[in-house]
């Protein structure tokens, strides 16, 4: 079944510098890019097209799991969010699983867009992205 009206959404994945191994996230390899192959189509067969970009010009240092949930950042023009990390859509999970929080994210973003707090919102999680948040 698919949805008559499309909601045009877009997943930036920026450039990352990492200071901490036990951090990293190859977030260029094959596993990554099958589960956002996997996202993409899930999405449009509700009605939500996503479009995937890379940012190369804006560097992530990444010392933590906040920093990694700030290199994945989602913006929905219709629904007035620009360019917010993972961090601050969700904040940070239980399970530090950053697939499940993008697809999380992903969903929130997509299906209740309302729920998520306004971009000048302080939040803890989020400190060096430069989102705003």
């Amino acid at each position: 079944m698919t949805c008559k009206s499309t909601k045009q959404m877009i997943i930036t994945i920026h450039a990352r510098e990492y200071l901490r191994r036990d951090w990293y996230f190859d977030f260029d390899g094959h596993s990554f890019q099958e589960f956002l192959a996997g996202v993409v189509t899930d999405m449009e067969r509700l009605g939500v097209v996503l479009t995937v970009v890379r940012n190369q010009d804006s560097v992530v240092t990444i010392n933590s799991y906040a920093d990694l949930l700030n290199v994945v950042k989602i913006s929905s023009p219709e629904d007035g969010h620009s360019n917010q990390c993972i961090g601050h859509i969700i904040g940070k999970s239980r399970g530090l699983d950053i697939l499940e929080d993008i697809a999380a994210a992903v969903r929130r973003v997509a299906f209740a867009p309302e729920t998520i707090a306004p971009s000048g919102e302080f939040r803890k999680v989020c400190h060096n992205c430069g989102c705003g948040c």
